[in-house]
């Protein structure tokens, strides 16, 4: 079964971000949405929008980074990989799903500068909850600009 594979944008970014056109542009097929409001509302959209979907790869930047590990927590059946971008895993808001053990694969890239989401309070948090955790501490800030363009998105992204 080919796998349906998901861009989740930050806070303040949209699908018009450089992540979400570079996906667009690079990944026919993937979803590539809006999230706007809480974060409430934000993943009941998420949660509606992948509501009949299975074989996820779930890729969240920053904020959205929270809400692809919440969704992953909530059904942890239907991810088959995680790629998280400096992921605000490290906020309240997750504070009750930090006591899962997730054993899908995690890619986890977080920027050495990054002075939103700092990476020494994200990574234990990451290594308790995430059992499969390939985490890369790379030179660059939050937004992972020099870094992004060179990951290897065709093996991430790959069935």
């Amino acid at each position: 079964m080919a796998a349906t594979r998901v861009f989740i944008h930050g806070l303040e970014s949209t699908s018009q971000g450089t992540k979400g056109v570079y996906f667009r542009a690079s990944c026919p097929g993937m979803i590539v949405e809006d999230y706007i409001g809480s974060l409430a509302d934000r993943m009941a959209k998420l949660e509606t929008m992948l509501a009949d979907k299975e074989d996820l790869i779930l890729v969240g930047s920053s904020f959205g980074g929270l809400m692809a590990a919440i969704y992953a927590c909530r059904h942890p059946g239907r991810i088959r990989r995680l790629i998280l971008l400096a992921p605000a895993i490290n906020l309240e808001e997750f504070r009750p799903y930090a006591g899962h053990a997730l054993t899908m694969p995690v890619h986890l890239y977080h920027g050495l500068q990054d002075d939103v989401v700092p990476p020494r309070e994200v990574r234990p948090v990451a290594e308790a909850v995430f059992v499969d955790l390939r985490y890369h501490l790379v030179e660059d800030d939050h937004s992972l600009h020099k870094t992004f363009p060179t990951l290897p998105w065709e093996e991430l992204l790959r069935d």
